[in-house]
């Protein structure tokens, strides 16, 4: 499905005019994974669908996860086989919707003395996982003896490494999946705002009616009306439950999990590893194009929720528990040269420590008909969102004696993909590549281009093509910036930076080359003042310092 359907901040007062004279089946609150999956799904069955979300599109969660579609193979000790069941099984599918965005990766879990796993339970663990995730081919597990693990990965630790087992996941991007996911949502008449935050429902005969929320961008206040709402919100469903008054179900418990991203060549791992911390925790060091990243941690949170960062101590806890497991490599915290700080709203349970907490996604109806959904994971977005629009199928039926088609969304690609397998997409890498090299363009390049944006990658080319300059890459970047702006809601240097592209986490050395090209196409774009351009650039700047900066006097 192509991309390019018309999706802009730049008509956003004509299109607030025309949103609050409408009337909608569903409101859907919150634009990360959950709120993107519920849209697609809803408007696919044919549901009038209105999303909202307070900041930018997945600038909660949905761009701080560890960016792994992947199948939870640590729920198996907690023997939540219907968790692994259904994960395992939706990696396969949503692999099958955007291959250019959801790609084949081998995991390492390498089996050390004294250490999580040994030999025969990861042997009888992984099979199980295969079998309930439907695993087929070359992506079945592997039992490795240790010349074969150190072969795959040189920095294991030699003195007690037993061996390892190898087995299938898949990488992502989980912001531009989230993006896609709501910019499809689009061919099926659906339509989303960012920067709007809801402030209050709109009630009839003591039931949700509708909502009523505030335009962040030019501060105006509106209402729509709106058969049924879903409160999506991820960390702040309580928040709106709250002013919901709801008094049904239980409360979120938030956890947060740390990222920290290093050059390739201070850590530079040959494949994604899955391995122990000695407090028995495990975690993941994953190689992406010129960097490697290494996570998570999974501590209480009871902080500001919009203000997620990492702090000294987590980057001290991470980087001690690679140095132990990588021992040739000896990092520090002026290795760092970006992270990620994200929430996971979980369900509480009395007497569990976080990293016990289940990850299954639970659904909340309020004594007024709030539909509120919590919990889950990356991987699980699509049956989350099938869940939740069948709770609204239902009250279709029971109120208006309307019944919806079932849910179809398993068999929508997403915009960007007419890839039929992840063998297409390297090939259009390949031939991209062709295509641009004698420009000066690497193949780093093209993979990013693809892993990026897919098919949509021909859109930016020809936007690239109208654009004047000798330097080949601003010319680019002013190019994906222009498309965030036409085709993705960009609103600022911050959307396109962080959450259209990833470079902040990625490729932070372009944010510093190109910060003043892009601030350049907004201004052009948008028509900001130059104070606006100004506080633009000093919110880039501090951004950069607090993602990169792990000096131990850092302000």
């Amino acid at each position: 499905m192509t991309g390019d359907f018309p999706f802009s901040n730049r008509n956003r007062k004509e299109t607030l005019q025309k949103i609050t004279k409408d009337s909608f089946d569903l409101v859907v609150i919150g634009g990360g994974i959950t709120g993107a999956g519920i849209a697609l799904d809803a408007s696919s069955r044919g549901l009038k669908v209105l999303l909202l979300e307070k900041g930018d599109f997945a600038s909660g969660t949905s761009s701080k996860s560890t960016k792994l579609i992947h199948g939870g193979l640590r729920y198996l000790k907690q023997f939540d086989f219907w968790l692994v069941k259904e994960v395992g099984s939706e990696r396969a599918i949503v692999h099958k919707l955007a291959p250019h965005l959801v790609i084949p990766e081998k995991m390492l879990l390498p089996l050390i003395e004294g250490g999580s796993y040994g030999k025969w339970l990861t042997s009888i663990g992984l099979k199980v996982y295969d079998i309930l995730a439907q695993v087929s081919g070359d992506d079945k597990r592997q039992m490795l003896e240790k010349k074969e693990a150190l072969k795959l990965e040189p920095l294991l630790p030699k003195k007690i490494l037993n061996g390892a087992g190898y087995y299938a996941e898949y990488r992502t991007d989980d912001a531009r999946l989230t993006l896609e996911n709501i910019k499809t949502s689009l061919h099926f008449g659906a339509q989303a705002l960012n920067y709007t935050k809801v402030t209050d429902f709109v009630y009839v005969e003591e039931r949700v009616a509708g909502v009523r929320f505030k335009d962040e961008v030019f501060g105006d206040e509106y209402s729509v009306s709106s058969k049924y709402v879903i409160n999506a919100a991820g960390p702040w469903v309580d928040e709106l439950r709250s002013i919901n008054h709801s008094k049904r179900g239980k409360r979120l418990h938030l956890t947060k999990g740390v990222h920290l991203v290093f050059p390739k060549e201070k850590l530079p791992v040959q494949q994604s590893v899955y391995f122990d911390i000695p407090d028995g925790r495990m975690m993941f060091a994953i190689p992406r194009g010129k960097i490697t990243y290494v996570g998570t941690t999974d501590t209480n949170y009871n902080l500001d929720k919009d203000h997620v960062t990492t702090d000294i101590a987590d980057a001290i806890y991470l980087i001690s528990a690679v140095n132990h497991m990588f021992p040739d490599i000896n990092l520090e915290l002026s290795d760092i040269i970006s992270s990620w700080a994200g929430l996971r709203p979980l369900i509480h349970e009395e007497g569990k420590s976080a990293s016990e907490l289940s990850r299954k996604d639970e659904i909340f109806t309020s004594e007024t008909g709030l539909v509120s959904i919590a919990g889950g994971k990356l991987t699980g977005y699509r049956k989350m969102a099938e869940r939740t629009v069948n709770r609204i199928a239902k009250h279709m039926e029971e109120d208006h004696n309307v019944e919806l088609e079932p849910c179809i969304t398993d068999k929508i690609p997403l915009c960007g993909s007419d890839f039929k397998k992840f063998k297409h997409v390297k090939k259009y890498i390949a031939q991209l590549f062709d295509r641009i090299k004698d420009s000066g363009f690497t193949e780093y390049d093209a993979w990013y281009l693809v892993t990026t944006y897919g098919k949509q990658t021909e859109t930016v080319l020809e936007l690239y093509s109208g654009i004047a300059g000798s330097d080949v890459h601003e010319r680019m970047i002013r190019a994906e910036a222009q498309f965030a702006i036409i085709h993705e809601m960009a609103l600022n240097p911050l959307d396109f930076f962080i959450r259209r592209t990833g470079r902040l986490y990625f490729d932070i050395e372009s944010v510093r080359m190109y910060k003043e090209a892009i601030l350049d196409e907004f201004k052009k774009a948008f028509g900001y003042s130059d104070e606006e351009i100004s506080t633009f650039r000093e919110s880039l700047e501090a951004e950069l310092k607090i993602h990169s900066n792990f000096s131990l006097d850092r302000g």
